[in-house]
């Protein structure tokens, strides 16, 4: 089982224990509406050692990582980063809803992405997604629905079939490398 050790050392400039519930995190929180646990929740579940729940609730999959909850702090607990953490841990231990497999595919298509270029490739992005998200359930519909809007939007220079590395992919395989540590996230 998972402790909240893990947690506190994902993040050596969080503790997730001095969190006291106030709620300003989900009071700032754009997307709480949407959310099954409230940010505050979550952390108090961190707390209590109730990973499972946490790691299997849909909310940490709503944060848009935005902040808003980790600045509103008035303990400075990393709000955000432990809903990254839980993120992370329940993508690694498949404890994420089987609704939310598309979301996975998602993230773990432009991660790869970002891995392999040093940036966005947006039709890299599309290609893979679309084809391990709903070629899978041979989706067809799902899968061509968007293929119009490309010239629509490579008219307007908003998408590049071409997309460009960065020079020294070096420096982006060791940020990979150090997130991907054993007890680290990516």
């Amino acid at each position: 089982m998972e402790t909240l050790e893990k947690v506190d050392s994902a993040f050596a400039g969080t503790s997730v224990e001095a969190c006291y519930q106030c709620g300003k995190c989900t009071g700032g929180c754009p997307v709480a509406g949407l959310m099954d646990l409230m940010p505050n929740q979550l952390v108090r579940l961190v707390q209590l050692g109730r990973l499972e729940k946490a790691m299997a609730s849909t909310a940490i999959w709503h944060c848009v990582s935005c902040q808003t909850c980790t600045t509103r702090c008035p303990q400075s607990v990393d709000c955000a980063g432990i809903l990254d953490v839980l993120r992370q841990m329940s993508a690694e231990q498949g404890k994420a809803a089987p609704e939310l497999r598309r979301v996975l595919v998602f993230q773990k298509a432009f991660l790869d992405n970002i891995r392999r270029n040093g940036r966005l490739n947006e039709v890299e992005l599309i290609g893979f997604f679309k084809t391990l998200a709903f070629l899978k359930d041979f989706n067809i519909p799902l899968l061509m629905k968007d293929t119009l809007l490309a010239p629509q939007l490579m008219q307007r220079g908003k998408l590049h079939v071409i997309g460009e590395k960065v020079r020294d992919r070096a420096v982006v395989r060791r940020i990979f490398d150090r997130c991907t540590k054993p007890g680290k996230g990516a």
